[in-house]
């Protein structure tokens, strides 16, 4: 069964600075940001927009966790909505058969943008109740915190030029 968990993040950034890092600059930036847990990213399929793959190598002691596939789904510039889709991964191991987030951008001001997203996943077992919270909690926590060390890395890299 389909399911789907929304979350917001405030980012103080700026929208085209955050929109720039999450659908440019993304395979570039998050090696940097988890060095403990992606080694590189590689585009294996596309020219980085819709349709791209993205291969993540991932610092993993079991080699069947190496790596990570996701395909993009959705951009669209003008409304800063960006959508990923896990293809193949680690994710499958903690429970998902399909996973998908979709990122909306607004502009707060100059200097803040909410990011509003939406997760929608699929799970092998039926869950309810603390099960379901928990799945929800973890299709959200790792966007989540993946935003705060983001706005860290932009605001970092923002000083230090």
């Amino acid at each position: 069964m389909v399911k789907e968990v929304k979350a917001q993040a405030k980012v103080g950034v700026g929208i085209e600075t955050l929109w720039n890092a999450l659908v440019k600059d993304l395979r570039f930036i998050i090696p940097k940001l988890m060095p403990n847990t992606v080694e590189k990213v590689d585009l294996i399929h596309g020219n980085g927009g819709l349709g791209s793959v993205l291969l993540f190598h991932l610092v993993h002691d079991e080699m069947m966790m190496r790596s990570q596939k996701e395909r993009i789904v959705e951009v669209d510039e003008t409304k800063h909505e960006f959508g990923i889709e896990v293809i193949e991964g680690n994710i499958w191991k903690r429970g998902f058969c399909s996973f998908k987030t979709i990122f909306k951008l607004s502009s707060m001001s100059e200097k803040e943008t909410l990011v509003d997203f939406k997760v929608v996943y699929e799970t092998e077992l039926r869950c309810d109740g603390d099960e379901q919270t928990h799945m929800e909690e973890i299709a959200t926590s790792t966007t989540l915190s993946f935003f705060q060390l983001l706005e860290k890395f932009l605001l970092d890299s923002s000083n230090n030029n």
